[in-house]
């Protein structure tokens, strides 16, 4: 009986050992309504009853549930955050919640409050931006802890632009700053002109209005690109895309430049660690340093994130690019599709929904 009794304990701690090291959810409402999550092969129940709504990343979920409380499920368990009313908003890893005026947040099974004199606030995955009206500053949080950014002597005013890991926002002399990975690095001062930063994840791109250089923050480092002036630029996890006036598409990463296409695109897009074009016809991605040809058409919608690109395909299906291969998910016109982590959720129009993951296909 002991060793029945040992077989059946070890059974369960290591249930639970395994359960601890899952990570990643990916949420959705299946056919009963119920909200449920796919981790480790199967679909788990997070909700029985209705919700109201749900916001969520690739590691967390926030929710509200029928009686109108504020929750997170963190692949692990529910918490119970607040049964008021509330505007809140998620990243893959973060969530800040505001209650009239004050403002709370959650990281890693911790509660933390941000101000009681919170206004307007921008969750990312490393980072919150939030203005705090008593001391008329705009304030970060990184790495648990709070820093000031800057105090606005004419009223406080979310005038920033907010990246993954990154900030770009001005001073009262019109000094524009980057803040990157706890320290303050400065752009340069402009008056009147109006810059467009296209920030990532430890890199950001802009165009220079009086020399028309374009320019990369990069890692700490500021790079002069392009002496000439450009279109179009976009950021990515450590690289930026931009398209040059002759038309053709370049690829910047760890100070190496690489001729993505010479033909002048309709389309191209950039998000994480992945970027896809159009070449005449042909649909193509960069990913894992490779090109990969997708389709011969453009694509009716498609979603990009992590290293994923899913996207309707010709005969109205779905099929996606994982790690270079593509793959055909579903033949059913019409079904939605999400990115969580390494995993695409596909809803379809049945009420259920399918999971790729690892090569495979998960029903529930």
């Amino acid at each position: 009986m002991r060793l029945k009794s040992f077989s059946v304990f070890l059974g369960v701690f290591l249930l639970d050992i395994a359960t601890i090291k899952a990570q990643g959810i990916v949420p959705t409402l299946d056919f009963n309504n119920y909200f449920v999550s796919f981790q480790d092969g199967f679909f788990r129940p997070i909700e029985i009853q209705p919700i109201v709504n749900y916001k969520a990343g690739d590691e967390i979920a926030a929710y509200v549930d029928t009686r109108g409380n504020l929750k997170i499920y963190d692949g692990k368990q529910r918490i119970d955050v607040t049964t008021l009313n509330v505007d809140y908003q998620v990243s893959d890893h973060l969530m800040a919640y505001r209650i009239a005026n004050g403002l709370r947040m959650w990281d890693a099974g911790k509660f933390t409050v941000l101000t009681n004199f919170g206004r307007e606030f921008v969750v990312k995955d490393s980072l919150i931006v939030f203005e705090d009206t008593r001391y008329q500053a705009l304030n970060v949080y990184w790495n648990q802890k709070v820093e000031s950014l800057v105090t606005i002597t004419n009223g406080v005013s979310m005038n920033a632009s907010v990246g993954e890991n990154l900030v770009v926002y001005k001073d009262n002399s019109n000094t524009y700053f980057v803040y990157w990975n706890g320290r303050k690095y400065e752009i340069g001062t402009y008056n009147e002109e109006v810059l467009d930063f296209q920030l990532g994840t430890d890199v950001l791109g802009f165009k220079d209005p009086y020399t028309q250089s374009f320019y990369v923050f990069d890692k700490g480092n500021f790079v002069e690109l392009e002496s000439f002036p450009i279109k179009k630029y976009k950021a990515g996890r450590g690289f930026v895309v931009y398209e040059d006036m002759n038309g053709n598409l370049w690829h910047y990463q760890n100070g190496e430049k690489t001729a993505l296409s010479n033909f002048s695109t309709e389309l191209w897009d950039v998000k994480d660690d992945i970027c896809v074009w159009m070449e005449n016809s042909y649909f193509f991605a960069f990913t894992n340093g490779q090109r990969v040809q997708v389709a011969t058409y453009r694509p009716q919608s498609y979603l990009l994130k992590n290293n994923i690109l899913v996207f309707r395909n010709i005969i109205g299906g779905v099929s996606a690019i994982v790690d270079g291969t593509l793959h055909e998910l579903t033949t059913f016109q019409n079904a939605e599709f999400e990115i969580y982590g390494n995993k695409v959720l596909v809803k379809l129009p049945n009420q259920t929904s399918v999971v790729f993951f690892n090569g495979k296909l998960y029903a529930n």
